[in-house]
């Protein structure tokens, strides 16, 4: 059990049998009446954010059955996404509705962390960057330079970024999964 004295952000928490992550929190202690935490919390299987008050030193919070494990990407089907425990080599199985966004940045082989919560994946955790390879975009001008104007361009993985105009088909490009944007271009 966690006290609210142990609460800080990035704290993994369960409320009534669900997975929360502390976002923010806040202890207050008015002058009338006894203090209090206010939180606010990210469920981890539907990503929604409620608020949530604890008195302070009474309140407690349940520590979740969780698991992080290094998974690698192998490949889709129809039904969803393969990986490979890099644990055990054990394979999961993960649908497109518990793989979200994430899945715009599986390439084969690629390294990530997936959360168990009671030993059921919830969450997908990618790298801060992944090197991606263009698929199509329109062909660049002759004198663009670094600091011109910007163009769409589909990765391998059917992601849309944008790019700047000197990009050509069958680049190599970083690309920041937490904002979706280019980076640079990495030398092959």
């Amino acid at each position: 059990m966690y006290q609210t004295t142990d609460f800080r952000k990035g704290l993994k928490i369960e409320l009534e049998g669900k997975p929360y992550i502390i976002v923010d929190f806040q202890h207050v202690n008015p002058g009338k009446g006894s203090a209090f935490v206010r939180t606010k919390m990210k469920n981890l299987e539907t990503g929604q954010v409620i608020e949530k008050t604890f008195k302070a030193g009474i309140d407690t919070a349940k520590r979740p059955d969780m698991e992080e494990r290094q998974m690698e990407y192998m490949y889709s089907d129809q039904d969803g996404y393969h990986f490979l425990d890099q644990g055990n080599y054990e394979s999961i199985h993960l649908t497109k509705d518990q793989a979200g966004d994430a899945a715009d940045y599986f390439k084969e082989g690629i390294k990530l962390h997936i959360l168990f919560f009671n030993g059921r994946p919830i969450s997908v955790e990618l790298p801060n960057f992944v090197n991606l390879r263009v698929k199509q975009t329109d062909p660049g001008l002759k004198g663009d330079t670094a600091s011109g104007g910007m163009k769409k361009a589909m990765m391998e993985t059917g992601l849309q970024v944008n790019v700047p105009l000197f990009i050509k088909e069958g680049e190599l490009l970083k690309i920041d999964t937490r904002t979706g944007e280019y980076v640079e271009r990495v030398k092959e």
